[in-house]
Formats: C-alpha cells, sequence, structure tokens
C-alpha cells in the first residue's frame, strides 16, 4: 500500500517488495536487456580501433588518415560527455523506460549510419551521435538496474555486468579479423559491415528490452503510485508462478520526500564547498585514466600498423589480447582494494601504469622496441591502469553524499573525460600521422604525467574507504533534515523497542551479534595472512570500461541488507538440516528454495554455514546438523535417507 501526503512526502513498501523477491527469470531479463550495454560498448571501441588501420588505407572507400582516426575517437568520447549529461537529466524527469528505448534507438541508427560513411565529416557527425547513444545508455539503464534488482544481488549483478565490456572488446577483435580477411570481404566493404554488427546486436537488445518495465521506484517518486503498484503485482504473480511458492512478507515501508531533479550546479556546489579535497582528487583521478585509456584504445590498431607493420588484418588478434589483459587486472588486483585498502592500491596503480608507460616512451625512442614488446609493455600498462581506472568510478561512488552519488559519477565523469578523453584521442592521432617514434614517445610520457598526478591527488587527498559504510564516509544531505526533526519530536525508534516483547528484542539482538560476528571473523581472514593477496574481485572493486559514467557503489550501499539476507540464508540451511537429518546437497539446496536466492549465494550461504560450525559435511556432497540433533543423523545411507 502507498500513500501520499500533500506535502510531496510518498510512504510505501515498493522498495522492500521489490528487494525481498527471489532470483528469477525476471531478473535474468533485466541482466540481458539492459546490461549488455557494456558488451556494445566494448563491441563499439574495439570494432573501431580494430578497423581503423583498413580505413586509412587505399581502396577502403573513405579517406582518411591516421590523424583522422583520432579525431573521430575525439568526437566519439564527446558525444558520450554530452549524451551522459543530456540523458541523464532527461532519464530523472521523464522515466527509466523511455530514456533506455530512446538512447539504444540512437545508438542503432548512428552506428549502423557509420557504415555508410564516405568522407571525415560524416563520419564525424555518425560517432558524435553514437557516443550520445551510449552516454545516454549509462545514464539510463544504471538507474533502472540499481532500481529492479534486489538489494542482496545488486553487488555481485553490477560488477559482473561492467566486467562484460571487455567481453564484447575480445568479441569486437576477434569478429574483425573475419570482416577484415580481404579473401572473403573487400577492402571497402569488410570495415563497413564491422559496424553494421553493432546496429544488428543493438536491435536483438531492444527486442529483449520491450519486456523491461518502468521503474517503480521512480514512478511513486514522480506520483505514479498506482502504475507503480500494478508493476510490483505482475513480478510478483510471475515470480510466485515460477517458484510456486508464496512469497515473504516484505519489510518496512519507507517514507521519501519528493523532489525535483538535482541539479548539476548543485551537485558542484556540494563538492566544492563541502568537500573541496574530494573534488580535487576525483577530477585529478578521472583525468589521468581518461586521457591514457581513451589515447591509446583508439589509436592501438593504427600505432601497430604504421610503427611495426602489423598488418590490419592481424591487428584484431593483438586488440583481443589488449583486452584479455585489461580484463585480468581488475579479476587479479580487484580484491587488494579491500584488503591492502584503497589508498595504497589506489596511489600503487595509478603510479605503476605511470612508470610502465614512461619506460615504454624510453624504449620507443631507442629504437629497441620489437612489434610483440611494444605490445607487451602496452599490455602489463593497462593490466595495471585497468584495475586503477575503476577506482577513480570507486571513489567518487563513495566519497560523495547519497543523494547527489550518480549524479555526482556523471558530472566527474564528463568533465574529467573532457579534459582527458577528448585531448588523448586528438594528441596521439596526430603524433601518430606525424610518423616520428619520439613525438609518439611524448605522447606516452603525457600519459604517464596524467596518470601520476592521479597518484599524488590519492596520496594527499585518499580517503580510506574500505571496509566502511558510506554514510560514515559522507553524511547524506536528507540526514541534515532528519536530525531537525528529532530535536522536535522523541526518539521513535527508542519508544518502539520499549513496546515491543522481550523475546522479540532478545532475538534481534542475537541477529545482530551474529552478523556482526560473521563480518568481523571474514574481515580478519580478508585482511591477514596469504590471503588478503587472493585473486579476486573484492567486495568494492568494479570492472572499468572506457567512457563509463559508472553506477554507484551498490555493493557498499547495500551491505548491511545483504548480511541480513546472508544470516537469513544460513539460519534456512540450518534449519532445515534440523528437521531432515543428513541430506545431500542437491536435496537441501530444494528444501530451502535455494536456486531463488540468485546466482552463487546458495553456494556462499552453505559454506559459511560450515565455517560456522551450525552444519557439517558428511560422505561425498552431504550435510548434516553439526550438534546431531536433526531427524535423522546417520549419514546419507540412512534408512529414512533412502525412502
Amino acid at each position: 500500500m502507498t500513500t501520499t501526503s500533500d506535502l510531496g512526502v510518498v510512504t510505501t513498501k515498493v522498495p522492500a517488495r521489490l528487494d525481498r523477491l527471489p532470483w528469477s527469470r525476471f531478473h535474468w531479463r533485466i541482466v540481458i536487456g539492459l546490461g549488455t550495454v557494456w558488451i556494445l560498448d566494448g563491441l563499439e571501441v574495439t570494432i573501431v580501433g580494430a578497423v581503423a588501420a583498413r580505413m586509412t588505407e587505399p581502396g577502403s572507400g573513405i579517406n582518411l588518415t591516421s590523424a583522422d582516426i583520432g579525431t573521430a575517437a575525439a568526437i566519439y568520447v564527446a558525444g558520450a560527455c554530452v549524451g551522459a549529461l543530456l540523458f541523464g537529466r532527461l532519464t530523472d524527469r521523464y522515466g527509466r523506460k523511455k530514456l533506455f528505448m530512446l538512447t539504444l534507438g540512437i545508438y542503432i541508427l548512428a552506428t549502423v549510419a557509420t557504415a555508410f560513411a564516405h568522407d571525415a565529416w560524416f563520419l564525424y557527425l555518425a560517432r558524435f551521435v553514437t557516443g550520445m547513444g551510449i552516454g545516454g545508455e549509462y545514464a539510463a539503464i544504471n538507474s533502472a538496474i540499481d532500481e529492479l534488482i534486489p538489494a542482496r544481488n545488486r553487488g555481485q549483478t553490477d560488477l559482473a555486468i561492467n566486467g562484460s565490456y571487455w567481453i564484447g572488446a575480445a568479441l569486437g577483435s576477434l569478429v574483425a579479423v573475419l570482416l577484415l580477411n580481404e579473401n572473403l570481404l573487400s577492402a571497402d566493404l569488410g570495415w563497413r559491415l564491422a559496424f553494421g554488427l553493432g546496429g544488428l546486436l543493438g536491435l536483438g537488445v531492444m527486442l529483449v528490452r520491450r519486456h523491461v518495465p518502468e521503474s517503480p521506484r521512480w514512478l511513486f517518486i514522480h506520483g505514479k503510485e498506482a502504475e507503480a503498484e500494478r508493476i510490483v503485482d505482475r513480478i510478483e504473480a510471475e515470480v510466485r508462478r515460477e517458484t510456486q511458492r508464496e512469497l515473504p512478507e516484505p519489510g518496512e515501508a519507507v517514507t521519501v520526500r519528493q523532489r525535483d531533479v538535482i541539479p548539476f550546479r548543485e551537485i558542484a556546489g556540494v563538492a566544492v564547498r563541502r568537500y573541496p579535497r574530494r573534488a580535487v582528487l576525483g577530477l585529478a583521478l578521472f583525468v589521468g585514466q581518461a586521457f591514457l585509456y581513451n589515447a591509446i584504445v583508439f589509436d592501438l590498431g593504427t600505432l601497430l600498423n604504421g610503427f611495426f607493420d602489423i598488418g590490419s588484418g592481424s591487428v584484431p588478434y593483438f586488440l583481443a589480447l589488449f583486452a584479455i589483459a585489461n580484463f585480468l587486472g581488475p579479476l587479479l588486483l580487484g580484491r587488494l582494494f579491500d584488503t591492502v585498502g584503497r589508498k595504497p592500491m589506489i596511489a600503487g596503480t595509478y603510479f605503476g601504469s605511470a612508470v610502465v608507460a614512461a619506460v615504454l616512451a624510453v624504449l620507443l625512442v631507442s629504437g629497441s622496441l620489437t612489434a610483440w614488446g611494444f605490445f607487451l609493455l602496452v599490455s602489463l600498462t593497462f593490466f595495471v591502469a585497468s584495475a586503477g581506472a575503476s577506482s577513480a568510478y570507486l571513489t567518487v561512488s563513495e566519497v560523495f553524499p547519497m543523494e547527489t552519488r550518480a549524479l555526482s559519477i556523471s558530472l566527474f565523469f564528463a568533465i574529467g573525460t573532457a579534459v582527458g578523453g577528448i585531448t588523448g584521442p586528438l594528441l596521439f592521432g596526430h603524433l601518430i600521422h606525424s610518423g616520428d617514434a619520439d613525438l609518439v614517445a611524448i605522447g606516452f610520457l603525457v600519459g604517464a604525467a596524467a596518470m601520476a598526478l592521479g597518484g599524488l591527488a590519492e596520496v594527499f587527498f585518499g580517503v580510506r574507504a574500505e571496509q566502511q559504510s558510506l554514510e560514515n564516509i559522507a553524511r547524506p544531505l536528507t540526514a541534515e533534515e532528519a536530525d531537525a526533526a528529532w530535536r522536535d519530536e522523541p526518539a521513535p525508534q527508542d519508544a518502539r523497542d520499549r513496546s515491543r516483547p522481550e523475546r522479540d528484542r532478545r532475538a534481534a539482538d542475537e541477529r545482530e551479534q551474529r552478523i556482526a560476528d560473521r563480518t568481523a571473523r571474514r574481515r580478519e581472514r580478508e585482511r591477514t595472512g596469504a590471503r588478503r593477496y587472493r585473486p579476486g574481485t573484492g567486495s568494492g572493486s568494479r570492472m572499468y570500461s572506457p567512457g563509463m559514467a559508472g553506477t554507484a557503489g551498490t555493493a557498499s550501499r547495500t551491505s548491511a541488507m545483504a548480511e541480513q539476507r546472508l544470516d537469513d540464508e544460513v539460519e534456512q540451511i540450518t534449519q532445515a538440516l534440523q528437521e531432515s537429518g543428513a541430506t545431500s546437497r542437491d536435496q537441501l539446496e530444494h528444501a530451502v528454495s535455494g536456486r531463488s536466492w540468485g546466482p552463487g549465494r546458495f553456494r556462499r550461504a552453505l559454506r559459511e554455514s560450515e565455517r560456522e560450525a551450525r552444519i557439517k559435511g558428511v560422505g561425498k556432497s552431504s550435510y548434516a546438523p553439526a550438534d546431531g540433533r536433526g531427524r535423522s543423523g546417520s549419514g546419507p545411507d540412512d534408512p529414512h535417507e533412502q525412502q
């Protein structure tokens, strides 16, 4: 039930109803329909890099130089900045679904138009509009994903979706190998089909996306409570049919004060007046990574072709390996951002990539680099930089107040990318066109300097945000309004606590203690010994894609709710085994509906239950209550188990 007062205050259980839903086909539709934009972006950027060398060759059907390729890349990034700012505001004003359908349509039309480019000016125009579509996609879909995926699954879903960028990059490189093979396609046709492929993939995504509903959260905040309730009713009915189970009761209602779109000038004001050091930090990190990434990613193909005589048909192989190196960076280094800490890891990755880029520049001047030597150093630079670049988005999502978080990312993205992401491709494109290796080396030194400045900003202004609640890192703006209200009223929570039965209060206290102990043990395991260096993404790291407008730090933002959900799942496993006795893993998963918890959640809860000695393994892939109080505790060969 949702109510709205005349003062624009909305009280609703819609968020709680969405967050308590089990994982279902509906959520997979969200992931496929909205999350595949990362693959599109990876495909788009990599295809341009892969076919760029072909577009500068005679017989390609378009008269371009390597400088023109750099200019086209800069224009694409400028379009992404404009699209993020423009469509970001429209997304908040007109709704998520209208905009993520519109921006995908713009992307499809513009990328197909690129395939018909016959001159540089037409290519520039098509690339700018394509960039607008991609930039707008980020603004629309990130909001929708955050608002439709259950809180307990939001962090890992967000991480997986972001990482899919490099899947698209690798696919784009490999597909380009076929499209640039002149034995199959003529020189003036293959690169055009490469762009057409992006449009075809976009059409497939649009067919799935048609079935994604408007965000109920956006609807009730904008005065459309009845429609929000109807959408949630339909989702719940679908999930009930799929799981054939009744849904648990939703949590408490929330009260939200309606508000118009927060202007960018207000966000800038909050950053400058309240957090000036953090504003400098965010800009330094964004400018550094945007310059280095956009300069090299868009121009790597022409670099390999122009200076190391790598044929345009072979360039995609190198770009596929380059994409893998970028994917492995956050995967292998990401956990260290939570265990070793934000400041040492962010500063270390920025300084590390700067050092490798500087070494590459020196060797380039000396003329001692072979094609493979150059490529390995570039890949090493971006293996480190990829993890560092992730931290720019992660940092901005953590260090500013909740109400400004998503738009803060868009604002810093637009400014940082406009400064670094546009100048980088422009500069490198002209340096490559000069044919002078010394000048190209200067470009790498400039990129190294930009990353080093980001590292220095982290040393002096960085925030130790690891393992901390976001509300402790940056106080929410609306908390001040709440404080004012509390001065005039008695503490309602205390009154509610006094009115609750003693048994309920005791159970709640025990639950909080279990969660606190579990969290403390896990953090201790992650911070000590060799485990702190274990490969993995970690809870606070995030995959990076060039031009990514980013998402809010959803994994950290919902950590408290995720811990409560994990406690519920551990309790369900424990109780199920106490009722049934020794049970196989598959039967236990079926008994507690573990598959509906979401990808990987049953496995995690089972492992946590064993670690806490709530259950024990017996035989092969079978479990029993650790205290032996189950109805049958004799193991998998118990007669009752075989009935």
